[in-house]
């Protein structure tokens, strides 16, 4: 059965921002490929000017984001639902709901609407309190206005199950094993294999990048340590300030190039996953897939990837200790290789993309049977 999808949400594709872009990239081509019709709906401003790619159409809304700031958001996606009523899709994928849901009442009633729901959004350190009651809300309304789930974290699911009533399908994020053609891409940064610590992530609070790098500092370790993000934010601004006199740490900015950052997790000596709030976190899945030895925050979401296949930390002092004492035993190395199976039975993108497509044919019947 071909049906006419369209995907809502994000800021875009190719991926340029983050996490759903990451997933709608490789949900949209992989489900063309399966014989549907995609469309995925663009910020305005995405450098990716186009009207398709890899046979996914895309539709360019107006986002004005990049002059009101976060409210901007919410305007983007309305415009995105406002065109998406215009189209007749069968099913509507709306990744995430923070900005969105708000419109519940604008989504287009022939559609059959499925919302990846968000890793408890509330939860996150870098919003205040009247935010955080915003985002519970929000969260509400996507739950009341959505006629299917999906989590991408057994956490989620147990949550919203226990806090709503509702059933959701559990599909993670994926992730793809890359070959290495590295060499140029460590001679270029600088690195040698082995030489360097390396962090992934957006530069905000619940990433803990900061404990991360007091722990580096406390550690007295004399490798590079390599901070990968874009720094732009007050919060980015404020670890580079902090740390500007330690000259081991090198903030090289954002990277969305796949081959370079698959050679930089590859070859560091620990990759240090920070997450504390979300859903299976596409960095850390792309982290297994490279191979990459990985130190962890203590958390139930990261927990219920990796399980015994990290070492975790907490506190500074927590990744001081990993810092000094880790070395690549046969426990290690063990532990790099089920991480990598974990890639292969669980969270190829091929898999998800065929769970993905397996749900979104099975809502839809339910809803025209």
């Amino acid at each position: 059965m071909k049906l006419k999808i369209g995907i809502l949400g994000t800021r875009g594709i190719p991926n340029n921002y983050g996490g759903y872009e990451q997933a709608a990239t490789f949900l949209s081509t992989g489900l063309v490929e399966r014989g549907h019709v995609v469309t995925v709906y663009n910020s305005h401003n995405h450098p990716y000017s186009d009207n398709s790619i890899n046979g996914v159409e895309i539709v360019h809304c107006y986002d004005p984001e990049y002059k009101t700031g976060t409210a901007g958001q919410f305007i983007y996606d309305l415009n995105c639902i406002r065109d998406a009523a215009k189209k007749n899709y069968d099913v509507i994928l709306l990744m995430g709901y923070t900005s969105s849901s708000i419109w519940g009442k604008y989504y287009p009633k022939q559609s059959v609407i499925i919302s990846n729901m968000d890793g408890l959004e509330w939860k996150r350190k870098k919003y205040s309190w009247p935010v955080r009651q915003y985002l519970r809300y929000a969260e509400k309304l996507a739950v009341k206005h959505s006629d299917f789930y999906i989590t991408d974290s057994p956490v989620t699911q147990a949550y919203l199950y226990d806090k709503y009533n509702i059933s959701s399908q559990y599909i993670p994020y994926g992730a793809m094993i890359n070959e290495d053609h590295c060499d140029d891409v460590l001679k270029n940064f600088d690195l040698l294999a082995g030489g360097y610590f390396l962090l992934i992530a957006r530069m905000e609070p619940e990433n803990n990048i900061e404990t991360i790098l007091d722990g580096f500092v406390q550690s007295g370790s004399e490798k590079k340590f390599i901070v990968v993000g874009n720094t732009n934010n007050s919060y980015g601004k404020k670890l580079q300030q902090k740390f500007a006199g330690v000259g081991l740490i090198h903030f090289v900015g954002a990277i969305f190039d796949q081959e370079k950052l698959h050679c930089l997790r590859s070859f560091c000596s620990i990759y240090f996953h920070g997450h504390s709030v979300g859903g299976t976190n596409p960095s850390l899945l792309e982290a297994m897939a490279s191979k990459a030895f990985i130190a962890s925050h203590d958390n139930l979401f990261n927990k219920a990837v990796l399980s015994n296949d990290a070492f975790y930390f907490s506190s500074p002092a927590d990744v001081a200790e990993i810092i000094q004492n880790s070395k690549r035993t046969a426990t290690e190395l063990k532990m790099i290789c089920n991480n990598l199976e974990k890639i292969k039975k669980q969270y190829s993108w091929n898999n998800i993309i065929d769970q993905y497509e397996n749900y979104i044919l099975e809502c839809w019947k339910q809803t025209h049977s």
